[in-house]
């Protein structure tokens, strides 16, 4: 049974671009999910979308096995899930495909992969952990930008002191509550 072809794109922030995870792809795609969000676990909405989406037949068309999934659990569970409902899964880094009557050396390759993606996210991770604890010590590392000026901070505080709603002040910085009220709180 021939089904749709369906693209997932995972990016970690709003701030990145997703054209190189589908770039040059060798067939045409019916729809494609994307998210923005971090792969540190499955909650994630364009996920569940495409999940519930898919039917037996389909081709889901991931980037790479790390876009995803971050562990090699949640791979392992959502590959299953896919082919145990008859829809086959690309990943055009690895240049894998799971159809679920996959020989144990597919499956030997799905966690190799997965484990391999997963060890280098936690090698990532130490190391951008070790060069921001040497630029603290070198002074070079001030942490996150302030999101607010100085002026806008005046301004939300004013706001918030005429009574108006905190949740429509924070909708209108784009920032969360809980930021509003750690600005609020400091003098």
């Amino acid at each position: 049974m021939a089904g749709q072809n369906i693209g997932y794109i995972r990016v970690s922030t709003v701030d990145q671009n997703t054209d190189r995870q589908l770039d040059g792809i060798d067939i045409e795609l019916d729809r494609i999910f994307e998210d923005k969000a971090s792969g540190k676990d499955t909650k994630r909405p364009e996920l569940t979308n495409m999940l519930t989406f898919v039917r037996e037949g389909d081709l889901v068309v991931v980037h790479s096995m790390d876009r995803l999934a971050r562990n090699l659990d949640d791979l392992r569970r959502i590959v299953n899930d896919l082919t145990e409902r008859g829809i086959r899964i690309r990943f055009l880094k690895e240049n894998l495909t799971f159809s679920g009557d996959d020989s144990p050396m597919s499956n030997l390759l799905l966690s190799v992969m997965g484990a391999v993606a997963e060890f280098e996210r936690a090698l990532n991770l130490e190391r951008q952990r070790e060069g921001i604890a040497l630029a603290k010590k070198r002074g070079a590392y001030k942490g996150r930008k302030p999101k607010l000026s100085e002026t806008q901070i005046l301004e939300l505080k004013e706001r918030a002191s005429a009574g108006e709603q905190k949740t429509q002040i924070a909708k209108d910085f784009g920032i969360s509550r809980e930021t509003l009220y750690t600005l609020l709180r400091k003098n």
